[in-house]
């Protein structure tokens, strides 16, 4: 039987839930991933520079899965030790020590300078375009919502559809939100919650979330937003 797109995303979004509830190293990658980011929103950051960035961090995340799903394999195959397996796993953990090496080298080309800037008194700027933020903003409630599934998935659903937060909600309330912020037109703004009001009643009314998780799932990007737009920027 063919799996649909949707399969697809929820069995890609489980695995990512489940090496973070299960494995403590991509835990910790994963926090360090949003404190960074976070952090990229107080520099001006050219398009490159943030790329390399961004790249660095995925690249430290995707092979931290990878290792995780090489370790689970070699413990599924066998359970004593061999030389094979031991081989396998050591490379597989060198390859998230390059990796991690290579992100603490562009982090620190990146946000040495600036931040040896600000501690000499100079004014402290950030990217003030929307594009930017907004590329941050919902990056930000992405994540945020992956971390919140794995820490309060209570067993009901699955990770992509339900789950503790409503993460069509929260993107839904984040764009609407940056909208407000981005145009002065009434109208617009109007039409903007009123998508995202029917993106989260789809959700209840679907039954893959209840009406408290559609809420948090709001309530969550729209903080996101204002902490992007009207405090940040």
């Amino acid at each position: 039987m063919k799996r649909s797109i949707i399969d697809s995303f929820n069995y890609a979004v489980s695995g990512i839930i489940l090496s973070l509830k299960t494995e403590r190293n991509m835990l910790i990658h994963y926090i360090i991933a949003i404190l960074v980011l976070g952090l990229s929103l107080f520099f001006d950051f050219t398009r490159v520079e943030f790329l390399l960035l961004l790249f660095a961090i995925s690249l430290v995340l995707t092979l931290e899965m990878i290792n995780t799903a090489i370790e689970k394999t070699v413990d599924m195959v066998t359970k004593e030790y061999h030389p094979y397996a031991r081989i396998a796993k050591d490379i597989s953990a060198g390859a998230v020590l390059i990796a991690s090496v290579n992100a603490l080298i562009v982090g620190y080309l990146l946000f040495f300078d600036r931040l040896s800037a600000f501690s000499e008194g100079m004014i402290f700027k950030i990217k003030k375009s929307p594009v930017h933020l907004t590329f941050i903003a919902l990056l930000l409630v992405v994540l945020l919502t992956i971390g919140l599934k794995a820490k309060y998935y209570r067993g009901r659903g699955t990770h992509f559809q339900g789950g503790t937060v409503s993460g069509h909600s929260a993107v839904a309330f984040c764009v609407a939100a940056i909208i407000s912020f981005l145009v002065e037109n009434i109208l617009v703004i109007s039409l903007a919650f009123g998508l995202a009001l029917l993106v989260a009643e789809s959700r209840v009314e679907g039954k893959i979330h209840t009406l408290i998780e559609v809420v948090l799932g709001g309530v969550l990007g729209i903080i996101v937003a204002i902490l992007a737009f009207q405090i940040i920027g």
